[in-house]
């Protein structure tokens, strides 16, 4: 793949072996060879052609630190992908910026984001992970992705509108302050950042995008737009054209992990846990201090219902609690209620702190050793991106071709 020889290339591999097992685990296996092109496949030393294994695609913004939500409900299944999977992590700092942020904060969040992904156990021998605007066909196939789009399209999502009422504060405001506030606060990349999302996962041509429910309207607009980029530009229009005709853009899967794809805030059992979240007492931080773990637990939502059960939908805190205690213990449910069915809350809550602590405490301490060499991570990223860009460019060559741009 295009720019493995580089300098980062050899800044990473100049590592000495202790040290990289120290950060990032022994016993990886080397990452399977894929092709960049749609439905191809490699050919094995005995002449014999294999499938490429599915892709995979999924990112989290640098604002604010991850928190538990993050890495239950998503950064562990991305460790269990790698595994068997094509798969592409990225830390999307372009969407970062479509509400208002500090420049400083986004650059020092963007390394705290990439460390904790390689804590939790991503690996960047068996993983590609990368910063988004470090690849530059990011930008360029969202622009011509949104050429393609309906404006109605994105008027009806629905993470636009919340968002945007949030900017607009329109909670006891006229109309006319209520409209300039809109005109002022609310930015086009809010509004069109659905495709931009669109082209993060198209770029790579991903099978498989690891999706909690929230997400699956973007999931389907870009299904949607790129059957209509298909139908528009490629099949045999796009062969009579003298191009290599077909789909232009593969047509992407959700994948809703079964356990773990939404914690629920500490303080309402009904909303998801969030890094926007005012309240910090709502999440646990990934970087969270034992003390802060304890007194974020010890103050927690629960309700007056004697004993502790999964399921009833009158206590949504009691099963967002004891699904946390499943997720950091691994014990089923049926040993959690044996163990904890008749405990109070007082008794329970500090049995859920310790184990918690006891899951984070190993990232932990493998993020503090590697965010103590930033000239490593941005290696790791350096690398990542070159190798993604060798994937992304092709798909911007197909879409322009398609299109009918001079290639």
């Amino acid at each position: 793949m295009r720019g493995m020889r580089c300098t980062s290339s050899r800044v990473v591999h100049d590592l000495s072996v202790t040290r990289r097992n120290r950060l990032l685990g022994a016993g990886c296996r080397a990452r399977a060879s894929s092709t960049t092109s749609e439905g191809s496949a490699g050919a094995t030393s005995e002449g014999k052609k294999e499938e490429r294994r599915k892709r995979v695609l999924s990112g989290a913004q640098p604002t604010g630190i991850l928190h538990l939500g993050n890495y239950y409900g998503a950064i562990r299944n991305y460790v269990d992908l790698q595994e068997n999977r094509d798969a592409f992590y990225t830390i999307v700092d372009l969407h970062a910026i479509t509400v208002s942020h500090d420049p400083k904060e986004l650059r020092e969040s963007t390394r705290t984001t990439a460390a904790l992904y390689l804590a939790s156990g991503v690996d960047p021998k068996q993983a590609t992970i990368f910063v988004q605007s470090q690849v530059k066909a990011h930008t360029e196939l969202s622009w011509l992705l949104q050429c393609a789009t309906p404006i109605g399209w994105l008027e009806r999502m629905i993470q636009f509108k919340e968002k945007s009422r949030k900017l607009r504060n329109m909670e006891g405001d006229d109309e006319e302050e209520v409209k300039r506030r809109s005109q002022e606060s609310v930015s086009t990349g809010l509004f069109t950042y659905p495709v931009l999302m669109a082209a993060d996962i198209l770029l790579y041509r991903a099978d498989l995008v690891p999706v909690g429910e929230d997400q699956k309207q973007h999931i389907e607009l870009t299904r949607d737009i790129a059957v209509r980029i298909n139908d528009k530009y490629g099949g045999k229009k796009w062969k009579k054209r003298g191009g290599r005709g077909g789909r232009v853009l593969s047509v992407p899967e959700p994948y809703i992990p079964p356990v773990g794809a939404r914690i629920m805030s500490l303080q309402d059992g009904t909303s998801k846990m969030s890094k926007s979240a005012e309240n910090d007492a709502s999440r646990i931080n990934l970087l969270d201090t034992p003390k802060q773990i304890e007194t974020k637990f010890k103050r927690a939502k629960t309700d007056a219902f004697e004993g502790l059960e999964f399921g009833n939908p009158e206590r949504p805190e009691a099963t967002n609690l004891l699904s946390i205690y499943q997720l950091a213990t691994g014990y089923n449910k049926e040993s959690i209620m044996r163990e904890c069915g008749s405990m109070r809350w007082g008794e329970f809550k500090p049995k859920l702190a310790e184990a918690v602590i006891a899951s984070l405490g190993p990232l932990q301490s493998r993020y503090n050793e590697l965010v103590d060499d930033p000239a490593y991570l941005d290696a790791i990223l350096k690398e990542g991106a070159e190798k993604a860009s060798g994937v992304a460019e092709q798909t911007v060559k197909d879409v322009k071709d398609a299109m009918g741009f001079l290639i």
